[in-house]
């Protein structure tokens, strides 16, 4: 008999229908979980006993009890786990023997056996596993496939190979208290003060101990012992090894710490990490700020850097829409723009926007984007930007479009479904909150209702802190006191020192009297023209 949980019978109906008083049930598995054993448990209290050899790689703690398939959230969402799994250990008390292998993957399938006193005996081997899915009653795009056979020699041959394992004691070790105690963990009763860290765990558990340097910093590349890196301060460290954890994972980051606290020495430390892979780095500047880059790359008295060697290219955003000349050393109409490691953005708001003018040439943005990021090697991009969002919450789009190379559910995996429904909602809010008055616009209010999406978002990609978060959370004796910014003076100076000329306040007036006339004398001229 065929059974794949669709058109030819689900496992849990074949499993329901040979039960019976007194049945023996031996079971191998990848997967045990609680809602298995509640959609059998009508089923299951009739039977003498039931051995059950689980996968060494699933039993780790109790997550598997409750779950092991995304199919099952639905089930997991009910919230009556813990009246299932005080039924399920008061029945694996009684009834149940449990196995599991010593390494993962020693017996690569799973198996069903079922020995009746009337002989109406069932030997089930195939892929589905001991979950709500494995018996197909909750509904998966997978497809499974197994074979039931009812003749006495194929059935007694299994359950000796069944019986063979299950006495290997170097092949398998008891876990039968280990899964007890597990499903207690399920069912007793919980403090308000665990649930509340749980649920902290549960929302912060992707950013938890990400900044471990052994963990970053993957490759024995000296990094550590470079100049840039020993120039950097504590929070600057951080801010690097943020960055490079990000573009490892996403592929990309912003770094959008506040004017003043060296984001170009961070963007130097991470070029420095890459260099050292071997990988071929470009920077992207505004012209007035390419010598800013330049400096850290050639043989002069000011680089500090020079021990570092660094040698990276510079080219100016503009560069991007021209099709041949030099910019610097380097032949635009040569250049092979699509072979960069990683492309770091200098200013990088200034892409926030795309022309729309089609008649136009192509704009830098589309430029960089599909003949620079979305060609030849896979390139990673380092963002700086003291605003990379500046009047409207959506100028982060394009941005982030560098990082995903446009692909609007790239971060599908962590929860955002798309990327630019996700910056829409956060606009509409934004806008209903410019609409209230001034004492209920409050940051507070607009915090509060900017949807979770966008916050997670900025978590992912960018790295963001003020002078007031560095002085908050960092030692900064060895940077000491960030200077005070003076409250603005307004000036109202003359035209002139010498009083040569009449005061600006007197020519406004004269203007407006002047353009007032002016006025007066077109209309009387037009209606002489028309008289």
């Amino acid at each position: 008999m065929l059974i794949d949980n669709k058109k030819n019978n689900k496992l849990g109906d074949v499993l329901k229908s040979h039960i019976k008083t007194n049945s023996n049930v031996s079971i191998v598995t990848n997967h045990f979980t609680i809602h298995a054993y509640e959609e059998l448990k009508k089923e299951l209290r009739k039977i003498k006993n039931i051995r059950v050899i689980c996968s060494a790689s699933n039993f780790k703690n109790d997550i598997n009890l409750l779950s092991s398939e995304q199919e099952e959230r639905k089930l997991k969402n009910s919230l009556n786990q813990t009246k299932i799994a005080k039924e399920f250990a008061q029945f694996l008390e009684h009834y149940a023997q449990i196995k599991e292998t010593a390494s993962a993957n020693t017996i690569p399938f799973n198996f069903y056996h079922i020995k009746n006193e009337d002989g109406s005996d069932i030997a089930i081997q195939g892929s589905s596993n001991f979950s709500s899915t494995g018996l197909g009653y909750t509904t998966s795009k997978s497809f499974n496939m197994n074979t039931a056979m009812f003749d006495h020699e194929s059935t007694d041959s299994f359950l000796k190979t069944f019986d063979e394992i299950w006495e290997n004691n170097t092949l398998l070790r008891d876990i039968k208290e280990k899964l007890l105690s597990n499903l207690e963990e399920i069912y007793k009763d919980k403090s308000p003060q665990f649930l509340y860290f749980m649920t902290l765990y549960n929302i912060f558990k992707d950013f938890i101990g990400e900044l471990n340097e052994e963990k970053i910093i993957k490759t024995k590349t000296g990094f550590k012992d470079s100049v840039v890196w020993s120039k950097l301060y504590n929070f600057q460290r951080d801010g690097v090894l943020g960055a490079i954890e990000k573009l490892e994972k996403y592929n990309g980051c912003i770094i959008a710490d506040s004017v003043g606290l060296g984001k170009t020495f961070e963007a130097l430390a991470v070029i420095k990490y890459y260099e050292l892979r071997n990988d071929r780095v470009l920077v992207l500047a505004p012209k007035k700020l390419k010598e800013n880059w330049t400096i850290y790359t050639i043989n002069d008295k000011r680089n500090i850097l020079s021990e570092d060697r660094l040698n990276y290219d510079v080219l100016n955003h503009t560069d991007l829409t021209r099709a041949s000349g030099y910019s610097g050393e380097i032949n635009l109409a040569t250049l092979n723009w699509s072979n960069y490691d990683l492309i770091v953005i200098d200013e990088s708001h200034n892409f926030r926007n795309t022309s729309t003018n089609k008649k136009k040439s192509k704009s830098r943005y589309s430029t960089l984007l599909d003949d620079v990021l979305k060609k030849g090697v896979k390139t990673k991009v380092l963002m700086l930007s003291a605003t990379p969002v500046n009047n409207r919450l959506t100028d982060l789009k394009n941005q982030v479009a560098f990082i995903t190379e446009a692909n609007d559910e790239a971060f599908k995996d962590v929860g955002i479904k798309s990327i630019d429904q996700t910056l829409r909602k956060s606009q509409n809010k934004f806008n209903s909150w410019l609409k209230l008055s001034e004492d209920e616009r409050t940051t507070k209010k607009l915090l509060d209702s900017l949807n979770f999406d966008y916050f997670k978002l900025l978590d992912l990609i960018t790295i963001a802190r003020s002078r007031k978060h560095i002085e908050k959370y960092y030692d900064t004796t060895s940077i000491g006191k960030f200077p005070n910014r003076n409250i603005p003076t307004n000036l109202k100076p003359d035209i002139d020192i010498l009083n040569a000329f009449p005061p600006l306040l007197e020519i406004n007036k004269t203007y407006i009297i002047c353009l007032f006339a002016t006025q007066i004398c077109l209309s009387t001229q037009t209606r002489r023209v028309f008289s």
